[in-house]
């Protein structure tokens, strides 16, 4: 099998397969390739990036400087996390509502989490209500298994 990327009068490139070299030509000569964009049956080899495989005596690539230290505090951030919403209360999509009213003063203080559009969190950013973004998604209790 080889692979191709063909080009069509349209100027979309596209990727084939094909049993041989030969069989391209003869699958083109008979005009049996069309473009899965536009239906372009004139279709040619566009210019493609050889294949090469790196010397055996490589080193493999390693992670950027500081990648480790970094995937080990953004777990740290999320163990974090999990701790604080297991002290806190689910409030679903009355999040913006309910902290507001707590900021106001209208409810007593307590941790809460919930769903906000992303106008109501821009919304309670503006009026001075503290809030943040979940590093990791909360599956609301209602959807849990």
């Amino acid at each position: 099998m080889i692979v191709f990327d063909l080009k069509c009068g349209g100027d979309h490139v596209f990727e084939v397969w094909f049993k041989s070299s030969g069989a391209y030509e003869e699958q083109r000569a008979q005009g049996m390739i069309a473009c899965p964009f536009c239906g372009d049956v004139a279709v040619t080899k566009a210019v493609m990036a050889p294949a090469v495989a790196p010397k055996g005596n490589q080193v493999a690539e390693r992670a950027p400087a500081g990648a480790e230290a970094f995937k080990a505090a953004l777990a740290a951030l999320a163990e974090h996390q999990a701790r604080q919403l297991e002290r806190s209360q689910w409030v679903g999509t009355a999040f913006a509502e309910k902290a507001r009213a707590m900021h106001q003063g209208e409810t007593p203080e307590a941790p809460i989490h919930g769903q906000a559009t992303l106008q109501e969190a821009k919304a309670l950013v503006e009026e001075g209500v503290p809030v943040a973004p979940l590093l990791v998604p909360v599956v609301p209790p209602e959807a849990r298994n």
